[in-house]
């Protein structure tokens, strides 16, 4: 039987919002305005101002005990990052965030770290292909492909058998995507949860990332748009669930934490997809964080570490 999700009115009352996150996003606002417009720059430009701390994402360390592993994909070899201790318990597939056109199986790292630290989680991340240089079903199907690499694969080459999955942003989106079609296309379930950050399951946008407008808290409207529109190129469909998952049949899925912020344009795609999934009679857990805007996770904000914490909590089961 699932358990019911709940919605908290308060993490969206204003007097909720702890002050230091709210000084962040008067920063992340502010640094948006004297930053130069990214989309006429181009995403070859924008990635290289990532590396150089240029963007709101914060360069982070580097895992020191990572390495690079390569798996046969669709379009040739795609490489895994991976961190994970001697003897791991469980092996975490992750799928880093940027639109499908930004970002870096090395971005997450610190927590990444954590999971294999503390947890004792083989966590591999996916250089999957990137738009608009390669535009679905590319970044899809190199999430399939390593999916099912872990599946059939995983326990051999790390000895934990407990397959977890997961992502943020359009990580998640791609999460969402990879777990259907294992079920669909390979009658195949072997994720036992999944964590799902802040992500976008309807590329027609939901209300909430319409409305946004270009009040720049990591993510804007037009960032949304932006980024849908060098992901899909080819005149598809967006109620496809391949392509939005929101419209996906979700029934057989995992137990999955959704976890986004208030001041997030996609919180709604979090609060609709977290309903379906429940709807479909899989469990779920929703955790709103008062104030907080995109990927706030990975933000250096009062939100992010209780909030991690809490997915780390669920991960471990």
């Amino acid at each position: 039987m699932t358990r019911p999700i709940t919605i908290d009115p308060a993490a969206f009352a204003p007097g909720a919002v702890p002050e230091g996150t709210a000084e962040h996003n008067r920063k992340l606002i502010a640094q948006a305005r004297m930053a130069p417009d990214a989309w006429a720059l181009g995403p070859a430009e924008v990635r290289a101002r990532r590396k150089r701390g240029l963007t709101p994402f914060v360069v982070e360390p580097k895992s020191g005990r990572a390495e690079i592993i390569e798996i046969g994909g669709p379009r040739g070899p795609i490489p895994i990052r991976v961190i994970a201790p001697e003897a791991p318990s469980a092996i975490y597939l992750h799928f880093h965030s940027g639109g499908w056109t930004l970002g870096t199986a090395d971005q997450d790292d610190p927590r990444l770290e954590r999971l294999a630290s503390e947890l004792g989680f083989a966590c591999l991340s996916v250089d999957y292909r990137l738009a608009p240089e390669h535009p679905y079903p590319a970044g899809p199907d190199d999430c399939e492909a390593a999916a099912l690499w872990v599946a059939r694969q995983g326990a051999g080459r790390f000895g934990a058998e407990r397959l977890l999955i997961g992502g943020e942003s359009a990580g998640a989106h791609l999460a969402a995507v990879t777990l259907v079609r294992l079920r669909d296309r390979h009658g195949l379930t072997p994720f036992s949860r999944a964590n799902l950050t802040a992500g976008s399951y309807d590329m027609g946008l939901t209300p909430s990332a319409r409305l946004f407008g270009d009040r720049k808290l990591v993510l804007g409207t037009r960032d949304i748009r932006m980024f849908a529109a060098n992901f899909l190129q080819n005149g598809e469909d967006r109620d496809d669930p391949d392509v939005s998952p929101l419209y996906a049949d979700l029934a057989g899925l995992p137990p999955a934490i959704f976890t986004v912020g208030s001041e997030d344009p996609l919180v709604d795609d979090t609060l609709f997809m977290a309903a379906r999934w429940i709807a479909a009679g899989n469990e779920a857990e929703l955790q709103v964080l008062p104030g907080s805007a995109h990927v706030f996770t990975s933000l250096p904000e009062p939100n992010a570490a209780p909030a991690y914490e809490k997915v780390m909590a669920f991960l471990k089961g």
